[in-house]
Protein backbone atom coordinates (compact mmCIF):
# COMPACT_ATOMS: atom_id res chain seq x y z
CA UNK A 1 0.00 0.00 0.00
CA UNK A 2 1.56 3.24 -0.79
CA UNK A 3 2.71 5.83 2.25
CA UNK A 4 5.64 7.95 2.57
CA UNK A 5 7.91 5.57 2.36
CA UNK A 6 6.97 3.89 -1.09
CA UNK A 7 6.58 7.41 -2.44
CA UNK A 8 10.02 8.71 -1.42
CA UNK A 9 11.60 5.14 -2.96
CA UNK A 10 9.69 6.06 -6.05
CA UNK A 11 11.12 9.53 -6.37
CA UNK A 12 14.39 8.35 -5.72
CA UNK A 13 14.29 5.83 -8.27
CA UNK A 14 12.57 8.23 -10.96
CA UNK A 15 15.17 10.92 -9.99
CA UNK A 16 18.22 8.37 -10.79
CA UNK A 17 16.66 7.16 -14.05
CA UNK A 18 15.68 10.86 -15.33
CA UNK A 19 17.53 13.34 -13.77
CA UNK A 20 19.01 15.86 -16.13
CA UNK A 21 17.84 14.20 -19.13
CA UNK A 22 16.23 15.63 -21.67
CA UNK A 23 12.80 13.91 -22.65
CA UNK A 24 12.26 12.71 -26.64
CA UNK A 25 8.52 12.08 -26.19
CA UNK A 26 5.36 12.74 -23.54
CA UNK A 27 2.46 11.18 -23.68
CA UNK A 28 0.01 11.90 -21.60
CA UNK A 29 -2.71 9.72 -21.65
CA UNK A 30 -5.48 11.43 -19.90
CA UNK A 31 -8.14 13.90 -21.67
CA UNK A 32 -7.49 17.07 -20.23
CA UNK A 33 -3.69 16.77 -21.33
CA UNK A 34 -3.74 14.93 -24.05
CA UNK A 35 -2.45 17.49 -26.24
CA UNK A 36 0.47 18.68 -23.74
CA UNK A 37 3.79 17.82 -25.18
CA UNK A 38 7.08 18.53 -23.04
CA UNK A 39 9.74 16.99 -25.36
CA UNK A 40 12.88 19.37 -25.03
CA UNK A 41 12.27 19.82 -21.55
CA UNK A 42 14.79 18.58 -19.62
CA UNK A 43 13.88 16.69 -16.16
CA UNK A 44 15.58 18.39 -13.24
CA UNK A 45 14.67 16.92 -9.79
CA UNK A 46 11.92 14.05 -8.62
CA UNK A 47 10.83 14.29 -4.92
CA UNK A 48 7.64 13.93 -2.48
CA UNK A 49 6.18 15.15 -1.30
CA UNK A 50 4.39 13.28 1.54
CA UNK A 51 2.68 10.77 -0.34
CA UNK A 52 2.89 13.35 -3.69
CA UNK A 53 5.03 13.25 -6.35
CA UNK A 54 6.70 15.51 -7.91
CA UNK A 55 8.72 15.69 -11.11
CA UNK A 56 10.30 19.17 -12.23
CA UNK A 57 11.07 20.21 -15.59
CA UNK A 58 12.10 23.30 -17.34
CA UNK A 59 12.78 23.59 -21.33
CA UNK A 60 10.87 24.90 -24.72
CA UNK A 61 7.55 24.17 -22.81
CA UNK A 62 9.09 26.28 -19.86
CA UNK A 63 9.25 25.47 -16.11
CA UNK A 64 6.45 22.56 -15.41
CA UNK A 65 5.75 19.79 -12.82
CA UNK A 66 4.54 16.85 -13.25
CA UNK A 67 2.60 16.30 -9.95
CA UNK A 68 0.90 12.64 -9.14
CA UNK A 69 -0.34 11.05 -6.27
CA UNK A 70 -0.82 6.32 -6.41
CA UNK A 71 -3.94 6.46 -4.68
CA UNK A 72 -4.07 2.87 -4.09
CA UNK A 73 -3.71 1.30 -7.34
CA UNK A 74 -1.05 3.84 -8.84
CA UNK A 75 2.46 3.20 -9.93
CA UNK A 76 5.41 4.18 -11.40
CA UNK A 77 7.83 2.08 -13.22
CA UNK A 78 10.97 2.62 -15.18
CA UNK A 79 12.20 0.88 -18.24
CA UNK A 80 15.40 0.17 -20.19
CA UNK A 81 14.54 1.63 -24.07
CA UNK A 82 12.72 -1.17 -25.66
CA UNK A 83 11.99 -3.15 -22.76
CA UNK A 84 9.00 -4.68 -22.66
CA UNK A 85 6.45 -3.02 -19.93
CA UNK A 86 4.81 -5.54 -16.93
CA UNK A 87 1.99 -3.76 -16.42
CA UNK A 88 -1.18 -3.64 -19.31
CA UNK A 89 -0.70 -0.41 -21.62
CA UNK A 90 -4.53 0.37 -21.14
CA UNK A 91 -3.32 1.38 -17.44
CA UNK A 92 -0.70 3.97 -18.37
CA UNK A 93 -1.71 7.43 -17.60
CA UNK A 94 1.59 9.12 -18.88
CA UNK A 95 4.85 7.92 -20.50
CA UNK A 96 7.80 9.69 -20.17
CA UNK A 97 11.01 8.69 -22.55
CA UNK A 98 14.64 10.22 -22.29
CA UNK A 99 17.68 8.12 -24.00
CA UNK A 100 18.77 6.36 -21.32
CA UNK A 101 15.44 5.23 -19.78
CA UNK A 102 11.07 5.54 -19.92
CA UNK A 103 9.46 6.22 -16.70
CA UNK A 104 5.40 4.99 -17.26
CA UNK A 105 3.07 5.64 -15.10
CA UNK A 106 -0.11 3.75 -14.35
CA UNK A 107 -3.24 4.16 -12.68
CA UNK A 108 -2.47 7.19 -11.26
CA UNK A 109 -4.79 8.49 -8.55
CA UNK A 110 -4.28 11.89 -9.48
CA UNK A 111 -2.19 13.43 -12.19
CA UNK A 112 -2.18 16.98 -13.44
CA UNK A 113 1.40 18.93 -14.96
CA UNK A 114 1.45 22.69 -13.33
CA UNK A 115 3.72 25.85 -13.37
CA UNK A 116 6.49 24.76 -10.91
CA UNK A 117 6.00 28.33 -9.44
CA UNK A 118 2.47 27.31 -8.58
CA UNK A 119 3.08 23.84 -6.91
CA UNK A 120 2.08 24.89 -3.65
CA UNK A 121 -1.31 24.93 -5.56
CA UNK A 122 -1.40 21.12 -5.07
CA UNK A 123 0.76 20.51 -2.13
CA UNK A 124 0.65 23.63 -0.23
CA UNK A 125 -2.22 21.82 1.73
CA UNK A 126 0.05 19.82 2.89
CA UNK A 127 1.43 19.78 6.93
CA UNK A 128 5.33 18.68 7.76
CA UNK A 129 6.61 16.48 5.42
CA UNK A 130 7.74 13.39 7.70
CA UNK A 131 10.67 12.26 5.14
CA UNK A 132 11.87 16.10 3.70
CA UNK A 133 13.66 18.95 4.15
CA UNK A 134 10.92 20.40 5.87
CA UNK A 135 10.34 18.33 8.81
CA UNK A 136 8.52 20.18 12.03
CA UNK A 137 7.69 17.94 14.73
CA UNK A 138 6.51 20.93 16.21
CA UNK A 139 3.75 22.08 13.77
CA UNK A 140 2.71 18.64 13.33
CA UNK A 141 1.97 18.37 16.84
CA UNK A 142 0.14 22.16 16.94
CA UNK A 143 -1.57 20.36 13.94
CA UNK A 144 -2.88 17.83 15.48
CA UNK A 145 -3.77 19.42 18.82
CA UNK A 146 -6.22 21.95 16.33
CA UNK A 147 -9.18 19.70 16.54
CA UNK A 148 -8.73 18.28 20.22
CA UNK A 149 -12.14 16.31 19.64
CA UNK A 150 -10.94 14.32 16.66
CA UNK A 151 -10.23 11.17 17.42
CA UNK A 152 -6.27 10.17 16.99
CA UNK A 153 -6.83 7.40 14.00
CA UNK A 154 -8.56 10.27 11.87
CA UNK A 155 -6.11 12.58 12.58
CA UNK A 156 -3.22 10.37 11.96
CA UNK A 157 -4.36 9.85 8.47
CA UNK A 158 -5.10 13.81 7.71
CA UNK A 159 -2.20 14.73 5.26
CA UNK A 160 -2.34 18.29 6.53
CA UNK A 161 -1.49 17.20 10.13
CA UNK A 162 1.96 15.54 9.24
CA UNK A 163 2.42 14.25 5.39
CA UNK A 164 3.54 10.62 4.52
CA UNK A 165 1.25 8.71 7.05
CA UNK A 166 -1.12 5.77 5.53
CA UNK A 167 -3.30 3.38 6.82
CA UNK A 168 -0.93 0.55 7.80
CA UNK A 169 1.25 3.63 9.57
CA UNK A 170 -1.81 4.63 11.20
CA UNK A 171 -3.15 1.50 12.44
CA UNK A 172 0.43 0.45 13.82
CA UNK A 173 0.93 3.82 15.54
CA UNK A 174 -1.18 3.47 17.41
CA UNK A 175 -0.75 -0.01 18.54
CA UNK A 176 2.62 1.38 19.59
CA UNK A 177 1.82 4.20 21.63
CA UNK A 178 -0.89 1.73 23.59
CA UNK A 179 -3.85 4.22 22.10
CA UNK A 180 -7.25 3.21 20.93
CA UNK A 181 -7.44 4.46 17.20
CA UNK A 182 -10.74 6.03 18.57
CA UNK A 183 -9.34 7.85 21.35
CA UNK A 184 -9.86 11.98 20.85
CA UNK A 185 -6.83 13.64 20.54
CA UNK A 186 -7.32 15.77 24.05
CA UNK A 187 -7.47 11.68 25.77
CA UNK A 188 -3.85 10.62 24.28
CA UNK A 189 -1.03 11.32 27.50
CA UNK A 190 1.93 11.62 25.00
CA UNK A 191 1.27 12.62 21.42
CA UNK A 192 4.91 14.10 20.74
CA UNK A 193 5.79 10.36 20.94
CA UNK A 194 3.12 9.44 18.31
CA UNK A 195 5.18 11.66 15.75
CA UNK A 196 8.12 10.56 17.03
CA UNK A 197 7.20 7.03 16.31
CA UNK A 198 6.02 8.07 13.23
CA UNK A 199 9.09 9.59 11.68
CA UNK A 200 11.11 6.89 13.50
CA UNK A 201 9.21 4.51 11.00
CA UNK A 202 9.67 5.95 8.11
CA UNK A 203 12.98 7.20 8.42
CA UNK A 204 13.93 3.21 8.96
CA UNK A 205 11.39 1.96 6.42
CA UNK A 206 12.12 4.63 3.38
CA UNK A 207 14.63 2.15 2.43
CA UNK A 208 13.71 -0.99 2.35
CA UNK A 209 11.25 -3.54 0.43
CA UNK A 210 9.47 -5.03 2.77
CA UNK A 211 7.61 -2.47 5.56
CA UNK A 212 8.83 -3.57 9.20
CA UNK A 213 7.43 -1.92 12.38
CA UNK A 214 8.03 -4.53 14.65
CA UNK A 215 11.64 -3.81 14.54
CA UNK A 216 14.47 -6.42 13.93
CA UNK A 217 14.72 -9.20 11.26
CA UNK A 218 11.38 -10.56 10.36
CA UNK A 219 11.65 -14.03 8.74
CA UNK A 220 9.87 -15.60 5.87
CA UNK A 221 7.25 -16.72 8.52
CA UNK A 222 7.18 -13.78 10.86
CA UNK A 223 4.67 -10.78 10.58
CA UNK A 224 6.35 -8.04 9.98
CA UNK A 225 4.09 -5.56 11.46
CA UNK A 226 1.95 -5.79 14.77
CA UNK A 227 -1.95 -5.62 14.03
CA UNK A 228 -2.23 -4.14 10.56
CA UNK A 229 -4.28 -7.01 8.19
CA UNK A 230 -3.95 -9.46 11.24
CA UNK A 231 -8.03 -9.65 11.85
CA UNK A 232 -8.47 -12.22 14.09
CA UNK A 233 -5.02 -13.64 14.64
CA UNK A 234 -3.27 -13.42 18.56
CA UNK A 235 -1.47 -10.11 19.19
CA UNK A 236 2.31 -10.27 18.75
CA UNK A 237 2.15 -9.28 22.40
CA UNK A 238 -0.50 -10.69 24.66
CA UNK A 239 -2.52 -13.09 22.50
CA UNK A 240 -5.76 -11.51 22.30
CA UNK A 241 -6.85 -11.34 19.03
CA UNK A 242 -6.88 -8.33 16.59
CA UNK A 243 -10.26 -6.49 16.15
CA UNK A 244 -10.66 -4.98 12.51
CA UNK A 245 -13.39 -2.51 12.12
CA UNK A 246 -13.60 0.56 9.68
CA UNK A 247 -13.06 4.10 10.15
CA UNK A 248 -13.58 7.36 8.06
CA UNK A 249 -14.75 10.25 8.00
CA UNK A 250 -17.93 9.23 5.84
CA UNK A 251 -18.90 5.96 4.60
CA UNK A 252 -16.77 6.78 1.23
CA UNK A 253 -13.54 7.45 3.08
CA UNK A 254 -14.39 4.35 5.57
CA UNK A 255 -10.30 2.42 5.40
CA UNK A 256 -9.65 -0.87 7.75
CA UNK A 257 -8.36 -0.40 10.90
CA UNK A 258 -6.86 -3.09 13.13
CA UNK A 259 -6.20 -2.67 16.69
CA UNK A 260 -5.93 -5.01 19.50
CA UNK A 261 -8.73 -4.34 22.27
CA UNK A 262 -6.43 -5.23 25.24
CA UNK A 263 -2.90 -3.36 24.46
CA UNK A 264 -5.11 -0.60 23.11
CA UNK A 265 -8.20 -0.22 25.84
CA UNK A 266 -10.56 2.39 24.93
CA UNK A 267 -10.29 4.53 27.95
CA UNK A 268 -7.16 6.07 28.75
Amino acid sequence: MPEGDNVWRTARSLHAALASQVLLRSDFRVPKLATLDLAGNTVDNVVSRGKHLLMRTSGPAGELSIHSHLLMDGSWRVYAPGQRWNKPAFQARVVLETKPATAVGFLLGILEVVPTAEEAQSVGHLGPDLLGPDWDADEALRRLRSDPERSIGLALLDQRNLAGVGNVYRCELCFLAGVHPLAKVSQVRDLPRIVQLAKTLLEANKDRNRRNTVGGPAGRNASPVWVYGRAGQPCLRCRTPVVHTKLGETELTERDLYFCPRCQPETI
